[in-house]
Protein backbone atom coordinates (compact mmCIF):
# COMPACT_ATOMS: atom_id res chain seq x y z
CA UNK A 1 0.00 0.00 0.00
CA UNK A 2 3.07 2.40 0.52
CA UNK A 3 3.93 2.27 -2.78
CA UNK A 4 0.80 3.92 -4.04
CA UNK A 5 1.96 7.42 -2.41
CA UNK A 6 3.80 7.71 -6.18
CA UNK A 7 0.70 8.55 -8.19
CA UNK A 8 1.96 12.21 -7.43
CA UNK A 9 4.68 11.58 -9.07
CA UNK A 10 3.08 9.86 -11.90
CA UNK A 11 0.92 12.98 -12.64
CA UNK A 12 4.36 15.30 -12.47
CA UNK A 13 6.12 12.37 -15.10
CA UNK A 14 2.80 12.85 -17.14
CA UNK A 15 3.07 16.74 -17.37
CA UNK A 16 7.09 16.24 -17.91
CA UNK A 17 6.02 13.43 -20.97
CA UNK A 18 3.73 15.60 -22.45
CA UNK A 19 5.85 16.61 -25.76
CA UNK A 20 6.93 13.29 -25.98
CA UNK A 21 3.18 11.93 -25.86
CA UNK A 22 2.44 14.64 -28.37
CA UNK A 23 4.31 12.19 -30.66
CA UNK A 24 1.94 9.47 -30.59
CA UNK A 25 0.53 8.52 -33.43
CA UNK A 26 -3.14 10.52 -34.51
CA UNK A 27 -6.47 9.07 -33.75
CA UNK A 28 -8.74 8.24 -36.00
CA UNK A 29 -11.47 10.09 -33.96
CA UNK A 30 -13.71 7.06 -33.15
CA UNK A 31 -15.34 6.68 -29.52
CA UNK A 32 -13.59 5.84 -26.42
CA UNK A 33 -15.54 5.33 -23.44
CA UNK A 34 -13.80 5.55 -20.07
CA UNK A 35 -14.47 3.68 -17.00
CA UNK A 36 -13.21 5.01 -13.49
CA UNK A 37 -12.26 2.99 -9.99
CA UNK A 38 -13.96 0.98 -7.42
CA UNK A 39 -14.77 4.81 -5.07
CA UNK A 40 -13.94 6.79 -8.07
CA UNK A 41 -15.55 9.19 -10.20
CA UNK A 42 -15.04 10.55 -13.60
CA UNK A 43 -12.42 13.78 -12.36
CA UNK A 44 -9.68 10.47 -11.96
CA UNK A 45 -10.36 9.61 -15.55
CA UNK A 46 -9.84 13.47 -16.72
CA UNK A 47 -5.96 13.52 -17.55
CA UNK A 48 -6.14 10.17 -19.81
CA UNK A 49 -9.46 11.73 -21.06
CA UNK A 50 -7.99 15.00 -22.12
CA UNK A 51 -4.63 13.18 -23.42
CA UNK A 52 -6.85 11.18 -25.59
CA UNK A 53 -8.83 14.14 -26.55
CA UNK A 54 -5.57 15.79 -27.74
CA UNK A 55 -4.66 12.89 -29.53
CA UNK A 56 -7.79 12.79 -31.61
CA UNK A 57 -10.32 10.50 -30.23
CA UNK A 58 -13.90 11.14 -28.97
CA UNK A 59 -13.63 10.45 -25.47
CA UNK A 60 -16.63 10.30 -23.01
CA UNK A 61 -17.11 9.90 -19.33
CA UNK A 62 -18.70 7.13 -17.83
CA UNK A 63 -21.23 9.48 -16.53
CA UNK A 64 -22.78 8.13 -13.56
CA UNK A 65 -20.76 9.55 -10.24
CA UNK A 66 -18.89 7.89 -8.08
CA UNK A 67 -18.72 3.92 -8.96
CA UNK A 68 -19.62 1.90 -5.79
CA UNK A 69 -19.96 -1.35 -7.86
CA UNK A 70 -22.47 -2.74 -10.26
CA UNK A 71 -25.32 -1.28 -8.22
CA UNK A 72 -29.05 -1.77 -9.69
CA UNK A 73 -29.11 -0.07 -12.66
CA UNK A 74 -25.14 0.85 -13.27
CA UNK A 75 -24.68 -1.98 -15.94
CA UNK A 76 -28.39 -0.88 -17.57
CA UNK A 77 -27.21 2.52 -17.98
CA UNK A 78 -23.56 1.73 -19.44
CA UNK A 79 -24.91 -0.59 -21.81
CA UNK A 80 -27.41 1.95 -23.00
CA UNK A 81 -24.54 4.13 -23.16
CA UNK A 82 -21.76 1.90 -25.42
CA UNK A 83 -24.81 1.65 -28.11
CA UNK A 84 -26.07 5.15 -28.00
CA UNK A 85 -22.29 5.41 -28.74
CA UNK A 86 -22.16 3.22 -31.54
CA UNK A 87 -25.00 4.58 -33.15
CA UNK A 88 -24.14 8.63 -33.06
CA UNK A 89 -20.62 7.83 -34.46
CA UNK A 90 -21.94 5.01 -36.76
CA UNK A 91 -18.52 3.06 -36.06
CA UNK A 92 -17.68 0.39 -32.87
CA UNK A 93 -16.47 1.78 -29.51
CA UNK A 94 -13.55 1.47 -27.36
CA UNK A 95 -13.70 0.65 -23.72
CA UNK A 96 -10.99 1.81 -21.13
CA UNK A 97 -11.79 0.44 -17.73
CA UNK A 98 -9.80 1.38 -14.76
CA UNK A 99 -9.63 -1.36 -12.21
CA UNK A 100 -13.61 -2.14 -11.55
CA UNK A 101 -14.07 0.13 -13.94
CA UNK A 102 -12.10 -2.58 -16.58
CA UNK A 103 -14.91 -5.48 -15.51
CA UNK A 104 -17.42 -3.64 -16.80
CA UNK A 105 -15.26 -2.62 -19.92
CA UNK A 106 -15.02 -6.66 -20.23
CA UNK A 107 -18.25 -7.80 -19.70
CA UNK A 108 -19.99 -5.15 -21.86
CA UNK A 109 -17.98 -6.25 -25.05
CA UNK A 110 -18.84 -9.95 -24.26
CA UNK A 111 -22.67 -8.56 -24.32
CA UNK A 112 -22.15 -5.99 -27.43
CA UNK A 113 -19.18 -7.35 -29.20
CA UNK A 114 -20.30 -5.70 -32.60
CA UNK A 115 -20.19 -2.60 -30.16
CA UNK A 116 -16.69 -2.69 -28.78
CA UNK A 117 -13.60 -2.02 -30.76
CA UNK A 118 -11.10 -2.82 -27.92
CA UNK A 119 -10.59 -3.39 -24.71
CA UNK A 120 -8.22 -1.63 -22.37
CA UNK A 121 -7.81 -2.46 -18.33
CA UNK A 122 -5.64 -0.87 -16.26
CA UNK A 123 -5.35 -2.94 -13.15
CA UNK A 124 -8.34 -4.80 -13.43
CA UNK A 125 -9.29 -8.27 -11.53
CA UNK A 126 -10.25 -10.23 -13.78
CA UNK A 127 -8.63 -13.51 -12.45
CA UNK A 128 -7.76 -14.73 -9.23
CA UNK A 129 -10.07 -14.62 -6.21
CA UNK A 130 -11.22 -11.26 -5.84
CA UNK A 131 -9.84 -10.90 -2.03
CA UNK A 132 -6.91 -10.81 -3.37
CA UNK A 133 -7.26 -7.25 -3.49
CA UNK A 134 -6.72 -4.99 -0.99
CA UNK A 135 -10.36 -3.25 -1.76
CA UNK A 136 -12.43 -6.06 -1.35
CA UNK A 137 -13.46 -5.20 1.86
CA UNK A 138 -14.49 -1.97 0.37
CA UNK A 139 -16.40 -3.29 -2.07
CA UNK A 140 -18.76 -5.25 -0.29
CA UNK A 141 -19.34 -2.13 2.23
CA UNK A 142 -20.41 0.16 -0.79
CA UNK A 143 -22.09 -1.84 -2.85
CA UNK A 144 -23.92 -4.34 -0.84
CA UNK A 145 -22.52 -7.16 -2.73
CA UNK A 146 -20.50 -10.20 -1.89
CA UNK A 147 -16.86 -11.29 -3.79
CA UNK A 148 -17.61 -14.78 -2.96
CA UNK A 149 -19.37 -15.68 -5.87
CA UNK A 150 -17.96 -18.50 -7.88
CA UNK A 151 -20.73 -18.36 -10.66
CA UNK A 152 -19.69 -15.07 -11.25
CA UNK A 153 -15.83 -15.05 -10.86
CA UNK A 154 -16.61 -17.80 -13.53
CA UNK A 155 -17.96 -15.81 -15.56
CA UNK A 156 -15.39 -12.51 -15.17
CA UNK A 157 -12.20 -14.65 -16.24
CA UNK A 158 -13.39 -15.57 -19.92
CA UNK A 159 -12.12 -13.47 -22.13
CA UNK A 160 -14.34 -10.77 -24.58
CA UNK A 161 -14.43 -11.77 -28.07
CA UNK A 162 -12.60 -8.57 -29.13
CA UNK A 163 -8.95 -7.81 -29.23
CA UNK A 164 -8.00 -7.16 -24.81
CA UNK A 165 -5.12 -5.73 -23.59
CA UNK A 166 -4.56 -5.82 -19.94
CA UNK A 167 -1.99 -3.08 -18.62
CA UNK A 168 -0.94 -3.72 -15.13
CA UNK A 169 2.05 -3.74 -12.61
CA UNK A 170 4.15 -6.08 -9.99
CA UNK A 171 4.31 -2.62 -8.04
CA UNK A 172 0.22 -2.49 -7.66
CA UNK A 173 -0.78 -1.65 -3.91
CA UNK A 174 -4.16 -2.28 -3.91
CA UNK A 175 -4.89 -5.53 -6.66
CA UNK A 176 -2.75 -7.69 -6.82
CA UNK A 177 -0.50 -8.30 -10.18
CA UNK A 178 -1.38 -11.68 -10.43
CA UNK A 179 -4.87 -11.08 -10.56
CA UNK A 180 -4.89 -8.51 -13.52
CA UNK A 181 -2.49 -11.05 -16.14
CA UNK A 182 -4.70 -12.65 -18.86
CA UNK A 183 -3.64 -15.64 -20.70
CA UNK A 184 -2.00 -14.71 -23.98
CA UNK A 185 -4.49 -15.51 -27.27
CA UNK A 186 -5.23 -14.84 -30.59
CA UNK A 187 -6.86 -11.40 -29.72
CA UNK A 188 -5.69 -11.27 -25.87
CA UNK A 189 -2.41 -9.71 -24.16
CA UNK A 190 -0.58 -8.78 -21.14
CA UNK A 191 1.29 -5.36 -20.78
CA UNK A 192 3.45 -4.92 -17.62
CA UNK A 193 4.26 -1.39 -16.71
CA UNK A 194 6.08 -0.01 -13.34
CA UNK A 195 3.32 1.94 -12.03
CA UNK A 196 1.04 2.31 -8.70
CA UNK A 197 -2.54 1.65 -8.41
CA UNK A 198 -3.80 4.87 -8.50
CA UNK A 199 -1.64 6.46 -11.02
CA UNK A 200 -1.29 4.06 -13.38
CA UNK A 201 -4.19 6.15 -15.88
CA UNK A 202 -1.42 9.16 -15.44
CA UNK A 203 1.67 6.92 -16.06
CA UNK A 204 3.68 7.79 -18.89
CA UNK A 205 4.16 4.44 -19.66
CA UNK A 206 0.54 3.33 -19.53
CA UNK A 207 -0.95 6.11 -21.83
CA UNK A 208 1.86 5.35 -24.35
CA UNK A 209 0.41 1.63 -24.39
CA UNK A 210 -3.03 2.75 -24.27
CA UNK A 211 -2.11 5.47 -27.43
CA UNK A 212 -0.46 2.59 -29.06
CA UNK A 213 -3.08 -0.65 -28.90
CA UNK A 214 -6.22 2.69 -29.48
CA UNK A 215 -4.01 3.77 -33.06
CA UNK A 216 -4.53 0.21 -34.95
CA UNK A 217 -6.96 -0.40 -37.73
CA UNK A 218 -10.37 -1.96 -37.14
CA UNK A 219 -9.82 -5.54 -38.16
CA UNK A 220 -5.68 -5.29 -38.03
CA UNK A 221 -5.22 -5.96 -34.59
CA UNK A 222 -1.31 -7.18 -33.36
CA UNK A 223 0.01 -7.83 -29.85
CA UNK A 224 2.02 -4.62 -28.87
CA UNK A 225 5.28 -4.30 -29.99
CA UNK A 226 7.84 -1.40 -28.56
CA UNK A 227 10.48 -0.97 -30.86
CA UNK A 228 14.01 1.00 -30.36
CA UNK A 229 14.50 1.90 -26.45
CA UNK A 230 11.12 1.24 -25.80
CA UNK A 231 11.10 -2.26 -25.38
CA UNK A 232 13.53 -2.42 -21.98
CA UNK A 233 10.16 -0.75 -20.53
CA UNK A 234 7.98 -3.16 -20.91
CA UNK A 235 6.94 -6.73 -20.34
CA UNK A 236 3.71 -9.07 -21.74
CA UNK A 237 2.97 -12.14 -22.02
CA UNK A 238 2.42 -14.70 -19.10
CA UNK A 239 4.30 -14.65 -16.45
CA UNK A 240 5.25 -17.58 -14.44
CA UNK A 241 5.66 -15.98 -11.14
Amino acid sequence: MALEGRAPWEYAAMLAATPWLRRLPRGDGHPVLVFPGLGANDFTTGPLRRFLDELGYTTHPWGQGFNFGPRNGVLQRSHADVRALFAKHARPVSLIGWSLGGLYARELAKELPDHVRCVITLGTPFTGHPRATNAWRFFELVSGQTVNDPELIAQLRQDPPVPTTSIWSRTDGIVSWRCSVVTPAPQAENIEVHASHVGMGMNPLALYAIADRLAQPPGQWKPFEPHGGRRWFYRGGHPAD
